[in-house]
C-alpha cells in the first residue's frame, strides 16, 4: 500500500468492493425468484428489486465512507435507512498499492461526482440474458470521467458449476484498466455493437452507413464497452437519445484509460459535472481504435436528428 493513498485511489478501491457487493445482491434477487419488476416510463424502461437494493447498497456505502461526495444514481428512491446487511465497508488492497496519477493526487472528496447505474441492462436481466448485466460506478472530476468500476455479476455463468461467478474490472485515466485481457478486433474488420431493445430507423440507418461486417445487438452500455476492450466489437454505435450519464461514465473512463474514445454521435465529449442534464441526447459513438473512421461515416441526417 502506498503510505497515504489519495482520495481518488481510496474511492476506487472502495467502489471495487462496493460493486462486488452489488453484484452479489443482483444474483441473490434473481435466485430468490421475485424480481419485483415495475415499469418506469414504459415496457422497455424497467426497474427491479435488484436495481433498488443494489443502488441503496452502493449509494449508502459510498456516502458513509465519503460523506462529501456528490452521488447521482439512476433510480429515484425515497431516502430511507439502509440496513447493515446492505452496507459494504471493504476496499481492494491491490488498488491501494497502485500509485495515483500525478494530476489526481490532490483531488478533494467534494470535487468528485460519482454516477451510479446499479443494474445496467435491466430488461435483459428480467429476460434471463444474464451476461448482458453490469453494475456501473463512474467517477468524474471537473466534468470529466476519470475512473470507473464495472462489475459483471454473471461473468462465467455458462462455464459450468465449478467456474467462479462474476468479475470486477476497473480503470483510472493515466494508470490503465485492469481485470480483463485487452484485445483488438482483427485488423480491417468492422463489427458494430448496438442496442438490443431500443432500436429505431435512425439507429439502423447510422449502422448501415458504417458498412459493418457484422452487427452484434446486446443490452447494457457497460456490456458494450467490455466488448470493445475484449476484441468482440470494433465500435459501439447508438444513434438515439436513450443513454444517460450513469450508463456512460464508468465505461467511458475504462475505455479512455486504454486509449479508446467515447463521444456523442457528433464527436463531442460528455460532461459529468453534477449540474448536467442526465440524458445523452446526442447518442453514443465509441471505439477502441479508429473512432475518427466511424465518426466520419455518421450520416448528416442522423446528426441533424440528434441535437446534443
Amino acid at each position: 500500500m502506498t503510505s497515504n493513498p489519495s482520495v481518488l485511489m481510496r474511492l476506487v478501491a472502495s467502489a471495487y468492493s462496493i460493486a462486488n457487493k452489488a453484484g452479489t445482491i443482483v444474483r441473490k434477487v434473481m435466485a430468490g425468484g421475485d424480481l419485483g419488476v415495475i415499469e418506469k416510463s414504459g415496457a422497455n424502461d424497467l426497474q427491479t428489486k435488484a436495481d433498488r437494493m443494489a443502488q441503496m447498497s452502493i449509494c449508502a456505502s459510498l456516502a458513509r465512507k465519503f460523506p462529501k461526495l456528490t452521488i447521482i444514481g439512476e433510480e429515484d428512491l425515497p431516502s430511507e435507512d439502509v440496513g447493515e446487511d446492505l452496507l459494504e465497508d471493504g476496499q481492494c488492497e491491490e488498488i491501494l498499492k497502485k500509485a495515483c496519477p500525478q494530476q489526481y493526487t490532490a483531488i478533494k472528496e467534494e470535487e468528485l461526482v460519482v454516477w451510479v447505474d446499479p443494474l445496467d441492462g435491466t430488461k435483459e436481466y428480467t429476460e434471463g440474458l444474464l451476461d448482458h448485466v453490469t453494475v456501473l460506478i463512474g467517477i468524474a472530476y471537473e466534468g470529466k470521467a476519470i475512473a470507473g468500476v464495472i462489475n459483471q455479476p454473471y461473468y462465467n455463468y455458462e462455464a459450468g458449476p465449478d467456474a467462479v461467478l462474476g468479475r470486477t474490472i476497473w480503470g483510472v485515466l493515466g494508470l490503465g484498466a485492469f481485470g480483463f485481457q485487452l484485445k483488438e478486433v482483427p485488423a480491417g474488420k468492422h463489427i458494430i455493437t448496438t442496442t438490443r431493445s431500443h432500436s429505431s430507423k435512425l439507429v439502423n440507418d447510422c449502422i448501415s452507413a458504417m458498412n459493418p461486417d457484422n452487427v452484434v445487438r446486446v443490452g447494457g452500455a457497460g456490456n458494450k464497452i467490455i466488448q470493445l476492450v475484449e476484441g468482440k466489437a470494433s465500435a459501439y454505435v447508438f444513434a438515439s437519445p436513450g443513454c444517460k450519464k450513469w450508463d456512460t461514465c464508468a465505461p467511458e473512463a475504462i475505455l479512455h484509460a486504454v486509449g479508446g474514445k467515447l463521444t456523442d454521435i457528433h464527436g463531442n465529449f460528455f460532461h459529468y459535472n453534477k449540474e448536467v442534464k442526465h440524458m445523452n441526447s446526442g447518442g453514443v459513438l465509441a471505439a477502441l481504435k479508429n473512432h475518427d473512421y466511424y465518426a466520419s461515416r455518421v450520416p448528416e441526417a442522423v446528426k441533424q436528428a440528434l441535437v446534443p
